[in-house]
């Protein structure tokens, strides 16, 4: 014989699963008349969770939107996604309070089966994150209202307005259609329209200095590869180098192996022009070793200096006498 606790948690957990349920097929499921479902429900009522139900031939009971959560019952194979999801959250270091990421793990931990709970510690404990910057400074913080803000306005069509501090130092305020928001190698960044300069623009969050919804809407912009927009935009950003490299190879070749964000790809008589600007040459150079087509370097001359060095090195490690 089941308890009537038991029976409370069996009457929230079908209320869990089905979008809703009337009280005969509760009634049915646990094997009690409608009048004793009717008892649970206003036991769980009372207890603060937001069953709520309509009357009627054709009413059922559901769990609306309250402000306590009820208890939730995962799977197995869910409550391992959700331990490993908020790890790799914090090791990529999302814009989430860590208090609340070690929170949600402890209470979900405080849940689990024995069996499974050694489980999931077994695997926290063996993985390692490799969460590499190849030698550069760490991303910046981001301040975590700035993305939950951009997030809500654009599924919301609404414009928003930031003060916005650029590379240059130069700040500036904007009023913005935000189309959505792209992760991309530690930062994250919005595209949508900018009313400053009446187009579309790429802004990285880090260096959003304030944000506010504002009380104007904006049209849906319809389909916008956005995470490639944004990818092509980090190619177009100035940098005190401008890297152009000859490809002898076809335009195919050329963009199956060099992605939209590393730079632009143009044709001319001799193959492929490859044009970027860049602040740092050296993974240029590593790039250009990776292919396995003639490549020649039109400027700059510290990227040649570069692979010479490279060379030089490469020639030290086999042995070989340089020239």
């Amino acid at each position: 014989m089941y308890s009537p606790t038991t029976r409370l948690l069996a009457v929230l957990a079908l209320l869990q699963t089905h979008q809703q349920m009337s009280g005969a097929e509760i009634a049915r499921r646990l094997e009690v008349d409608v009048r004793t479902v009717r008892r649970y429900i206003t036991s769980l009522q009372d207890m603060g969770l937001p069953v709520e139900g309509e009357r009627g031939p054709h009413g059922a009971y559901h769990l609306g939107r309250g402000s306590k959560m009820p208890p939730l019952m995962f799977t197995n194979e869910e409550a391992v996604a959700l331990v490993l999801g908020l790890r790799v959250i914090r090791e990529l270091q999302f814009p989430v309070n860590i208090v609340a990421i070690e929170g949600a793990v402890a209470k979900t931990e405080r849940v689990l089966p024995e069996l499974l709970l050694q489980q999931v510690r077994a695997l926290q404990s063996s993985i390692t994150f490799n969460v590499s910057n190849y030698g550069g400074p760490p991303p910046p913080l981001l301040d975590d209202n700035t993305l939950i803000v951009l997030s809500t306005a654009a599924q919301e069509r609404q414009r928003v307005e930031f003060v916005y501090r650029s590379w240059r130092d130069e700040v500036t305020e904007r009023r913005f259609d935000p189309y959505g928001v792209v992760y991309h190698e530690g930062y994250w960044y919005t595209a949508g329209h900018c009313h400053l300069r009446e187009d579309l623009r790429t802004f990285r969050l880090d260096r959003i200095q304030s944000i506010s919804k504002h009380e104007e809407t904006f049209d849906d912009p319809g389909s916008v590869d956005l995470l490639g927009y944004v990818l092509s935009a980090l190619a177009k950003v100035p940098g005190p180098y401008q890297v152009e490299v000859l490809l002898r190879t076809t335009m195919d070749t050329a963009e199956a192996r060099i992605p939209v964000y590393l730079g632009t790809l143009e044709t001319c008589a001799e193959g492929i022009i490859l044009r970027r600007a860049a602040t740092n040459l050296d993974w240029v150079a590593m790039l250009l070793l990776s292919f396995d087509f003639p490549v020649e370097v039109k400027q700059p001359d510290e990227l040649r200096s570069i692979l010479r060095r490279v060379a030089d090195t490469a020639n030290r490690i086999a042995g070989v006498q340089s020239d």
